[in-house]
């Protein structure tokens, strides 16, 4: 049982360098991260009594 927690601790601790790794090699293979962005316009009305 000892064995399968410290190799669940290690493909954890893979997985995270694993993903953090992507997240800053990823643009550079052509993977966009970034939001699409589009502006939104709303009028507002201010009720002042």
């Amino acid at each position: 049982m000892g064995r399968l927690i410290k190799w669940l601790f290690i493909l954890i601790i893979l997985g995270v360098i694993g993903l953090t790794a992507y997240a800053y090699v990823g643009p550079f293979l052509g993977a966009d991260f970034s939001p699409k962005q589009t502006e939104i316009r709303q009028s507002v009305t201010l009720d002042a009594g």
